[in-house]
C-alpha cells in the first residue's frame, strides 16, 4: 500500500485517501496537510446555486473590457478641473491631500505643483458631459456612454491595482472576471471559448500585463482566458502538425479521451476532465477562429469606421474589430488591453499619441454595436486601474510635465448593456482631487457588471480551501442609479 500511495500522491481521491488510511480524525487531519484541495469541492447547496444561473434576467449577454493599461489620467479626459489652470503651480493644499500615501516617486517632494490640463475641454451631447479635444471620436458618441467620474480604489502602484480590477484581490492566483462569467454563464458558442483576451501597445510609457490576469485561479482550467496574438496563428498550438491530417487528429483526441476517461474512473479528479474539455475546444476552434480573424470580408464602410489600423494585425482598432467579430459570434467576455498609459513626464505629447492610438477605434466599437443592434445587450468598458495626481511630479512646466498614480478619485466610462446613456455620474472636488458625490469602489464596479449580466454577485461563489470566495470578496454594491 505505501508503495501504490507513493505513486499516485496527490492524484489519490477522497474515497481511496479515507479508505486506504482509516476514517479517523486523525487520518483525516493527515489528508488535509498531504492534500490540501481534499474537502474543497462544491456542496449541493453550491451546484443548486450554479444549476439556478443567471439568477434573475440579464441586461448584457456579454462584455467588452477595453482596458488601458497604466492609468490615463482623468484630468486630461474626462474630468474638467478649470482651477488647476488658475492655480497653475501652487502648491497642493494640505487640507486637500489629507495624508494621502505617495508612491516612492513624489514621497521626496517637498512640493506639490498643481498643473492643469495642457488641452481644452468643451460640452458635448445633450448631456453636456466635459470631454478633451484629444477625444474627438469619444466626444461624438457621448450620449451612448456613461461616464463615471467617481471611480476609487486602495490599490496604488501598477501591479496590484490591475490585478484588482481584474481579480477582485491586489495578490495573484484569484479567477480574472472574465473566468468568473466563464464558470458561471458559460459561452454561447460551443466552437469558441467563453473568454478571449488581446493585447496591444501604444505609444507612451508601459506597464506589463501578465497571464495571472486572464488565469482561472482556483476554477476549473477550461474558464481560463484564451490569449489571441497577432501572429501567422492567431491562438498559438491550435493548428495541426503538418504530418497529421484532421481525421487522424479526431482519432487521436478519442484515444486520448478514452485513457483520461479511465484515470477519472480512478482518480475522480476533476482536473482530467477539464483537460479533455480543452482538447476538444482546441479542435473546434481549429474551424472557428480562422474565420473570426479574418477581417479581409469586412466592407469599406467599417474599415473607415474604425481607421486604417484595423486592417494591422495587434492594434488596439483590429482588436477592436475583432473583439466586436468574437462577441457577435457568441464570446461572453473579450478583455483587451492597451498598454502606454503611464504618463509621469512628458505627458502633453505622450498623452495626445495615446488618445489617438484609442479614441476611433473605441467610438467606433460602440457605433457598430448600436448599427448592427447588439449594444444594447454588450456592455462595453473603457478605462484604467487608477487615476493621475492633480499635481506634477517632478519638474514642472506648462508644456512639459507629468503625474504620479493617484487612487483616490478617477473617471471610466461605461455603455450598452442597461447601463444608462449619455449620463455623467458622481463628481470630485474643484481640485479634481477627492470624491464629492457618489463614489464607486471596484468591488461596486465589479458587482454592478456581474447584476448587468444577471448574477447576483454575493451568490456567485466557489470553495476553496475551506472558504468561499467570490469576485467582489466580502463588499460590493451594484451602482443602481447608472442602470436602466
Amino acid at each position: 500500500m505505501e508503495k501504490e500511495f507513493l505513486e499516485h500522491g496527490l492524484s489519490l481521491n477522497r474515497r481511496k485517501f479515507l479508505s486506504r488510511l482509516s476514517l479517523g480524525l486523525g487520518s483525516a487531519a493527515l489528508g488535509s496537510l498531504l492534500i490540501p484541495d481534499l474537502f474543497s469541492g462544491k456542496s449541493e447547496a453550491e451546484d443548486a446555486i450554479m444549476a439556478a444561473l443567471p439568477h434573475f434576467a440579464p441586461k448584457a449577454k456579454r462584455v467588452i473590457y477595453l482596458f488601458q493599461n497604466g492609468a490615463p489620467s482623468q484630468l486630461e479626459s474626462f474630468d474638467y478641473k478649470p482651477l488647476l489652470q488658475k492655480n497653475y503651480g501652487m502648491d497642493l493644499p494640505e487640507s486637500i491631500r489629507m495624508g494621502q500615501r505617495l508612491t516612492g516617486m513624489t514621497a521626496g517632494q517637498d512640493k506639490f505643483p498643481l498643473v492643469g490640463s495642457y488641452y481644452d475641454f468643451n460640452q458635448y451631447g445633450e448631456s453636456r458631459a466635459w470631454i478633451s479635444s484629444i477625444f474627438p471620436y469619444t466626444a461624438k458618441v457621448v450620449d451612448d456612454i456613461c461616464i463615471i467620474k467617481s471611480m476609487h480604489t486602495e490599490a496604488i502602484n501598477h501591479d496590484p491595482a490591475l490585478t484588482f480590477f481584474q481579480t477582485g484581490a491586489q495578490v495573484g492566483n484569484r479567477p480574472s472576471m472574465g473566468s468568473w462569467l466563464s464558470y458561471g454563464l458559460g459561452s454561447e458558442n460551443n466552437n469558441l471559448p467563453a473568454f478571449c483576451v488581446l493585447l496591444s501597445r501604444g505609444r507612451g510609457n508601459g506597464q506589463g500585463v501578465y497571464s495571472k490576469l486572464w488565469s482561472n485561479g482556483f476554477l476549473d482550467a477550461t474558464h481560463q482566458g484564451v490569449q489571441f496574438s497577432n501572429s501567422e496563428d492567431p491562438v498559438l498550438y491550435l493548428r495541426d502538425p503538418h504530418s497529421m491530417s484532421r481525421n487522424e487528429r479526431r482519432k487521436m483526441l478519442d484515444h486520448i479521451a478514452a485513457m483520461n476517461d479511465l484515470s477519472f474512473k480512478e482518480f475522480n479528479d476533476p482536473a482530467i476532465t477539464a483537460k479533455v474539455q480543452q482538447y476538444e475546444m482546441a479542435f473546434r476552434m481549429q474551424t472557428a477562429v480562422p474565420e473570426i480573424t479574418d477581417v479581409s470580408k469586412e466592407p469599406d464602410s467599417i474599415v473607415k469606421l474604425y481607421g486604417p489600423d484595423c486592417l494591422v494585425p495587434g492594434t488596439y482598432a483590429a482588436n477592436c474589430l475583432l473583439a466586436r467579430k468574437l462577441s457577435e459570434s457568441g464570446v461572453r467576455f473579450v478583455q483587451l488591453y492597451h498598454q502606454g498609459w503611464d504618463q509621469h513626464d512628458n505627458l502633453p505629447s505622450q498623452m495626445a499619441m495615446q488618445a489617438k492610438d484609442v479614441d476611433q477605434a473605441s467610438a467606433a466599437l460602440i457605433t457598430d454595436l448600436k448599427q448592427r443592434g447588439l449594444l444594447d445587450e454588450t456592455l462595453v468598458i473603457w478605462g484604467g486601474e487608477f487615476g493621475r495626481t492633480n499635481y506634477c511630479q517632478g519638474k514642472i512646466t506648462l508644456e512639459n510635465y507629468g503625474r504620479d498614480h493617484h487612487p483616490r478619485a478617477f473617471s471610466i466610462w461605461m455603455a450598452g448593456g442597461g447601463v444608462k446613456s449619455g449620463m455623467v455620474y458622481g463628481e470630485t472636488d474643484e481640485f479634481g482631487y477627492n470624491i464629492t458625490e457618489n463614489p464607486v469602489h471596484v468591488h461596486d464596479f465589479q458587482a454592478t457588471i456581474l447584476n448587468l449580466m444577471g448574477i447576483d454577485h454575493e451568490r456567485l461563489t466557489y470553495k476553496h480551501l475551506g472558504r468561499r470566495y467570490r469576485l467582489t470578496d466580502v463588499s460590493g454594491h451594484v451602482v443602481k442609479d447608472i442602470l436602466v
